[in-house]
């Protein structure tokens, strides 16, 4: 089987909670893997940009009103989303850094884990 028509059936056949753990997991390891390389401010763009996109489209799905979430929790993710935007806003400005990224995403992946 090709690596192509292995990620065909795992995106087929992952759940949406272990694929929202998973890509957590992979951006906040590239946001760590720049921050331990000393990284700031456009340098991070990369690692931001890709972080910016997964918060997006939570947010995103989080304001549709299919959603099956509870209102509050809905709520709670949109806020995060919007949050995630303006403070990487400020990393890359250089008025902030990473790590309050860094974990927000890990607590989301503990509660993701812990569903």
């Amino acid at each position: 089987m090709s690596v192509q028509a292995y990620k065909r059936v795992r995106t087929v056949s992952e759940a949406p909670r272990s694929a929202e753990y998973r890509l957590l997991g992979q951006v906040t390891g590239a946001l760590i893997a720049a921050e331990e390389a000393g990284l700031s401010g456009p340098a991070l763009m990369d690692a931001l940009h890709w972080n910016r996109e997964i918060w997006a489209t939570f947010g995103a799905a989080c304001a549709d009103g299919a959603n099956g979430l509870p209102p509050p929790v809905r709520a709670g993710i949109v806020s995060l989303s919007l949050w995630v935007d303006r403070h990487s806003s400020a990393v890359v400005a250089g008025r902030e850094g990473v790590r309050d990224l860094i974990d927000i995403n890990r607590m989301v992946m503990d509660g993701l884990a812990a569903g």
